[in-house]
């Protein structure tokens, strides 16, 4: 199982990949906890992070990519791994299938879980953290359309995509997103 997870925030994709994770064994691969594991232990390319994020910047794609390239090079993601959230743009995307092409094991599907604004919102606003407003979500909503949109139309092009629908109970979410990719 090679497979990547898109979606807006909230859609569940940390969940449903957890869950794959737990059944499958393939590895969920979050580029946030690279980035955290890579700043806390002081690596050359964590280093790099912790630059961009001390100055408010984006981390760069190379850096990002360099680090997916690092867990995927480790031991225990020769069975396959979930990326969670990752690739966010269409850059990302083109540099992940060439990583992936180089080390032999190029992707399988991506899946989008499509969920509708109105319940994102709703979703978002129940985990009650700090950074959960109504605005913030709304920007993020308008940030993954305008970046991560064209990863979705990028894998539909490459007959990789399947469109899952992200709401319901978390177990029938899994048994379409199983479906989906073949397991």
């Amino acid at each position: 199982m090679r497979i990547v997870l898109l979606g807006a925030p909230g859609s569940g994709k940390g969940t449903q990949a957890a869950k794959l994770q737990e059944k499958h064994g393939a590895p969920q691969i979050s580029t946030g906890d690279l980035l955290r594991a890579a700043v806390a232990e002081g690596t050359e390319l964590g280093l790099k992070a912790k630059a961009a994020m001390e100055a408010g910047e984006l981390v760069a794609d190379d850096i990002v990519v360099g680090m997916i390239r690092e867990r995927l090079e480790a031991p225990g993601s020769d069975s396959g791994f979930i990326l969670d959230g990752f690739p966010r743009s269409h850059a990302q995307a083109a540099s992940l299938d060439e990583m992936l092409t180089k080390l032999g094991r190029p992707l399988e599907k991506a899946v989008h879980l499509v969920v509708d604004n109105e319940e994102i919102m709703t979703r978002l606003l129940e985990r009650k953290r700090a950074d959960d407003t109504e605005a913030t979500i709304r920007h993020r909503l308008e940030v993954f359309e305008s970046q991560t949109r064209p990863v979705v139309n990028y894998y539909a092009a490459q007959g990789k995509l399947a469109t899952v629908t992200g709401v319901g109970e978390i177990d029938e979410i899994f048994g379409r997103i199983e479906q989906a990719v073949g397991v």
